[in-house]
């Protein structure tokens, strides 16, 4: 009797778990008879929300306003510089225009010098997040749709492009007075739409683009590298329409490459070059350029103590159908997929996980919000990546809740009035808003066509700076500079609020993406294990926070830290781990 009583118990349980996900906004963790309660991922799950948690809650839709009306280059390209707080934007030099010149004293680049031909446009600016103010840099090899990433001490690295760029590797450092520094053999393959990751060491991976079916390790700056890998992924995903161009890749939580090309992922060891895990292929059609649908690693969460195997969850959203390149180019514009896919990569049993969109999307841009949230902005409903390929401007923003409940984790923002087609951008900024730029569907800058040459710039505020929210926002008044990995480390805030405990009182470290076409190289987010949230006079209190414990979850140099209350971010102050 014990026996068949235990039977259908387990039956049932385990019929409750298959179904729990449409139900339960956190894995649902059964327990069998006989089994023991463990932690998952180091933290307490199976329990229902501690005092305090609860997000705030808002029906506000956001707000759009206009940053610059003219950035002078634009933004294929953006990465926001560290400590500076000043953002990168280039293009590409081929055009030999833009929208502003070469500052006096800075020699125009040298195109022919037998017919002394000269470009005296620049290709790329630093723009003030706060002023606006714009500073023109001098480029001499073409970085059109190239890959870059920052250094442990916020150098941005940027590599490959076209023609004479397609090998090089680019150095801008993290100061006003900075220039490019350009070496144009570093690269052993062209690169021309590669991507570029971060190591737990913090040097960088790239593979991929155009014809190179390979990748490599960047060298050191000055030297040239001359070993490539082959890559079977990227050679059986190469179909006649490419779609396995920019190809998405995130730094798993144990040290090893999650790659996803076209529909099909793997997981690659930097250290010895094999392949350890196979990924189930995700149907619908394609995900990368030209298909062009977009990624994010959600935010990873930690605790004080964590457990060995520390989940990680990829998200993929939108796309096109395989053929939508070639159709394109016949004038027929297929709607975009409507898709979101979510894989565990870490899970003894991986398997996607489809949600719908609330429309379809082809070229949008992936964001992580400093309260963990992410939202999808820019792109288009049908067609794909390339010159005019586009059609039906996807204007409104949509909000992707990662621990919300399975089917209502979507929500409709407030739209745009600018379109924002192939090479748009949008990054996260450090006061909680998300600047958002470019769009040129031109083969050069273009006015008087479809869809304009953009140079207008624009920052959008998410739901979370709701005007009615405001006294609910933190403000950090004391922070480290600099911490060392697995240190608990302090963290001073100003917040007027009366119930605040470690359960809704958060510290978010979130690392700068380097954006281009749909794919946000590097973006990671890390939910920091809080050990206690004290009172520190007045208004005034002090969270204990663990920093990551190495480099597999973070890689060493830059990233904004967050205090979030309730879901409401401070403004972001910068912190470096090493």
């Amino acid at each position: 009797m014990r026996a068949t009583t235990r039977l259908i118990w387990t039956v049932t349980v385990l019929v409750l778990a298959a179904v729990s996900e449409a139900v339960f906004p956190l894995p649902f963790n059964p327990f069998l008879p006989g089994s023991h309660n463990r932690k998952i991922g180091g933290g307490k799950k199976g329990r229902g929300r501690r005092r305090g948690g609860a997000e705030a809650q808002t029906n506000w839709p956001g707000k759009w306003e206009l940053f610059l009306p003219n950035s002078g280059v634009s933004a294929m390209h953006a990465i926001l510089m560290p400590v500076i707080n000043q953002v990168q934007f280039y293009d590409a030099t081929i055009w030999r225009i833009s929208q502003i010149k070469l500052p006096p004293g800075v020699p125009c680049h040298v195109v022919d010098p037998k017919i002394n031909k000269v470009d005296c446009w620049a290709h790329s600016v630093l723009v003030d997040i706060n002023t606006g103010a714009i500073k023109p840099l001098s480029l001499t090899t073409d970085t059109w749709c190239s890959s870059g990433g920052l250094t442990i001490n916020g150098t941005l690295v940027s590599t490959g492009g076209y023609g004479g760029g397609a090998n090089t590797a680019r150095y801008l450092a993290a100061c006003p007075q900075c220039v490019w520094i350009e070496y144009p053999q570093a690269l052993a393959a062209k690169r021309w739409y590669s991507t570029q990751a971060s190591l737990p060491d913090g040097k960088f991976f790239v593979i991929g683009g155009r014809d190179a079916l390979n990748y490599e390790y960047i060298p050191e700056e000055g030297q040239n590298n001359k070993k490539l890998f082959d890559s079977l992924l990227l050679k059986q995903t190469d179909d006649p329409d490419e779609n396995n161009l920019y190809p998405f890749v995130w730094l798993n939580t144990d040290g090893n490459l999650f790659i996803f090309a076209n529909n099909r992922s793997i997981l690659l060891s930097p250290k010895t070059n094999q392949v350890i895990k196979e990924f189930p292929q995700l149907p619908g059609g394609t995900r990368n350029y030209p298909g062009s649908g977009s990624s994010a690693l959600l935010p990873i969460q930690l605790y004080m103590n964590n457990a060995k195997v520390i989940p990680a969850d990829v998200l993929v959203c939108g796309g096109s159908k395989q053929d939508a390149y070639n159709r394109a180019g016949k004038k027929d514009f297929e709607p975009a997929l409507k898709d979101c896919a979510r894989l565990s990569i870490n899970s003894g049993k991986p398997r996607w996980k489809i949600e719908m969109m609330p429309m379809p999307r082809v070229m949008s841009d992936t964001v992580i919000l400093p309260n963990g949230d992410v939202i999808l902005v820019n792109g288009a409903k049908r067609g794909c990546s390339g010159w005019g390929y586009g059609k039906d401007p996807a204007f409104a923003p949509i909000l992707y809740k990662p621990r919300g409940r399975r089917g209502q984790r979507f929500k409709e923002l407030a739209a745009s009035g600018i379109p924002r087609m192939y090479h748009s951008i949008a990054i996260a900024l450090p006061d909680g808003k998300v600047l958002v730029g470019g769009s040129n569907t031109n083969d050069g800058y273009r006015f008087n066509v479809e869809f304009p040459t953009e140079l207008r710039v624009e920052k959008f505020s998410p739901p979370y700076l709701d005007p009615a929210l405001a006294n609910m926002r933190p403000k950090i008044v004391n922070n480290p500079k600099q911490i060392k990995y697995g240190k608990v480390f302090k963290v001073k805030v100003e917040l007027n609020q009366k119930e605040v405990t470690k359960e809704n009182l958060k510290a978010h470290m979130l690392a700068p993406s380097f954006t281009t076409h749909s794919i946000s190289m590097n973006m990671r987010m890390l939910l920091l294990g809080v050990a206690s949230v004290n009172s520190a006079g007045g208004n005034c209190f002090e969270i204990q926070a663990a920093a990551p414990p190495n480099g597999n979850l973070a890689p060493p140099g830059y990233y904004l830290l967050f205090a979030v209350y309730k879901g409401v971010p401070s403004v972001g102050e910068w912190i470096q781990i090493v």
